[in-house]
């Protein structure tokens, strides 16, 4: 198959030998008829063949690289490595029937995210490339998997950045309104066309479970979501109480606790910062806090105003906590890189008075692999603390 040639500065192919996957709009030299969404081979200001790529004419990021070798980009190459992503999970199936396939970048199979729920997958093509594939790509899921359906959730605002529409349907099969899943023995509600992300976060699930190890007492469990935090460590505490400023979440959460007979897990619909100063100011204490909220930092701009945020939140918690309480705490903004997370927590001990172990420092499930040279890919970040006076 004819491809069209793409030209880059010295700097993007240096970028591109040192490991990365990206190259940005103002490292393109010369696009010549380049098709937005099409397959394109990308050479060096010399002329030598530096990668296969997906190509938008959109996006800042204007390649995607697929692979350095000199190859064929067919379907029979998607298949390959649909199916190495595959083989990298197996096993998890044994741990949970709810968890990430396919990680784009961590996979090699850059702006795809494939995520299984039981035998339904949920797919997003975010970028013009994977969304000018995503009928192949979806045959090819099915031939490979056996799933019974296959639904996209492309309703994520970076497809705007692309020039492609939100949207949310079906793409194979029949997919039911609502099916549950199981994590390390906790049984969830997933409605795949419905909810945040593709149903459900599943970068936290070996999160849950290192939680279930520290938990005890009392526990709170702040932007829960549906609940999978709390209910991961209920078995562990004599009680546990979730907050969330949804209320579709908070229903989530409690059809959830009912699904495990969790008779000793309550959830409340509140604002946490609010909450967090409520509870201080009653006098209230806990053996257990678990902080995972959204991303505060949604961009580099944004950190001062994040790193404020988390550090109120952690703040509170840290002075709710009984003396060899602990707090697992979390932020998913890649911005706010694992050093600037540590150092809030530290500001916020050292403003609580209290001293405070590290006892453990987390990121994402192993079904989403951090590609090195692409940081990007590393975005989680979950540190276990112990209050120790």
């Amino acid at each position: 198959m004819n491809q069209s040639v793409i030209s880059i500065t010295r700097r993007g192919a240096e970028r591109a030998r040192a490991g990365h996957l990206w190259i940005y709009r103002s490292d393109v030299r010369d696009a010549g008829r380049a098709a937005g969404g099409s397959v394109v081979r990308v050479r060096d200001e010399r002329g030598r063949f530096v990668a296969h790529a997906l190509y938008s004419d959109r996006s800042e990021i204007a390649l995607r690289l697929l692979t350095h070798r000199e190859e064929e980009i067919d379907r029979e190459w998607w298949r390959r490595r649909l199916r190495e992503a595959l083989a990298r999970r197996a096993g998890a199936d044994a741990e949970a029937d709810a968890y990430r396939l396919v990680y784009s970048e961590g996979d090699l199979l850059p702006s795809l995210i494939v995520d299984r729920y039981a035998d339904v997958l949920v797919v997003q093509t975010l970028s013009q490339g994977t969304e000018a594939a995503k009928e192949m790509l979806t045959a090819l899921l099915v031939e490979e998997t056996g799933a019974r359906s296959v639904v996209e959730r492309n309703d994520v605002r970076v497809r705007v950045l692309e020039g492609l529409p939100m949207s949310a349907g079906v793409l194979y099969g029949e997919p039911p309104a609502t099916l549950e899943v199981v994590q390390h023995g906790v049984r969830f509600e997933v409605s795949p066309l419905g909810g945040q992300k593709t149903g459900a976060f599943l970068d936290q699930r070996e999160n849950h479970l290192a939680a279930r190890r520290y938990a005890r007492g009392r526990a709170l469990d702040c932007f829960t979501f549906n609940g999978g935090f709390a209910l991961s460590v209920a078995s562990a505490c004599e009680n546990v109480l979730g907050l969330d400023v949804s209320a579709e979440a908070v229903s989530a959460a409690r059809r959830n606790a009912e699904l495990n007979g969790a008779s000793n897990v309550e959830f409340r619909e509140a604002n946490v910062f609010d909450a967090l100063r409520a509870m201080e100011d009653a006098g209230e204490r806990f053996e257990t806090i678990v902080l995972d909220p959204p991303a505060f930092a949604k961009n580099r701009a944004s950190v001062p105003a994040a790193a404020r945020g988390y550090k109120e939140i952690n703040l509170r918690a840290l002075k709710l906590l009984e003396p060899g309480g602990v707090l697992i705490t979390c932020t998913c903004s890649y911005h706010m890189s694992e050093q600037m997370f540590l150092d809030v927590i530290a500001e916020a001990a050292s403003d609580a008075c209290r001293r405070v172990q590290l006892v453990e420092r987390r990121t994402q499930s192993r079904d989403h692999p951090v590609l090195v040279g692409v940081p990007e890919t590393l975005y989680l970040k979950c540190v276990v603390a112990r209050v120790i006076e």
